[in-house]
């Protein structure tokens, strides 16, 4: 599958991809359909600090830097991938706004924390262990989050994602394909 960047700086660059039975990138379209929605709710992506987890060829996170975002954190355990965001990365002249931890989503969050607090999170596990649930409740538990962030899940269309998880609300769950995309916002106080 050829992925492009869809608007920003770096509009219309070819990423790189890999293929094989474990990876599943996230399509132009649903991209597009995503960052449209995300751009009516934040109107701008200027200087957030954006996460981005399970990261893969790391499409999400390098759209949301072409778009003006200050910084990305990519975060992903395998090999293959961490080697194609760095080429991504380099193909869009992002090196020095980026950063690339080599750990699993589970383990990485005390590394993180320096990283912190994080404006935009992109969470794209893989489909087949259900792991949406279980890590949007470990990141809505954490400090890691700013204020007003917003938390994008991109699960398998039969993994119901929660109304809620300590004080990110859903505001939007839309189905393509596949794909269901979950949108929470933690506008609210999280409860004592």
């Amino acid at each position: 599958m050829t992925m492009r960047i869809i608007s920003g700086s770096a509009r219309g660059r070819r990423l790189r991809n890999f293929t094989g039975q474990n990876v599943r990138p996230t399509s132009d379209r649903v991209r597009e359909a995503l960052f449209s929605m995300l751009a009516s709710r934040l109107g701008s992506f200027q200087g957030l600090n954006v996460l981005d987890l399970f990261a893969g060829s790391g499409a999400l996170g390098i759209e949301a830097l072409s778009r003006g975002a200050g910084h990305a954190c990519f975060v992903d355990q395998d090999r293959r991938s961490l080697q194609l965001i760095r080429d991504n990365l380099a193909l869009c002249h992002f090196q020095e706004q980026a950063t690339i931890v080599s750990r699993s989503v589970a383990s990485s969050f005390p590394s993180l924390l320096p990283l912190a607090p994080f404006d935009l999170v992109f969470l794209d596990p893989p489909y087949k262990f259900e792991l949406g649930e279980k890590t949007l409740k470990i990141l809505t538990q954490s400090e890691m989050m700013a204020e007003g962030s917003w938390l994008c899940a991109e699960t398998d269309v039969g993994e119901t994602m929660p109304e809620s998880s300590d004080g990110f609300q859903r505001l939007h769950d839309k189905v393509y394909g596949r794909t269901r995309i979950t949108l929470y916002c933690n506008s609210m106080e999280k409860p004592a």
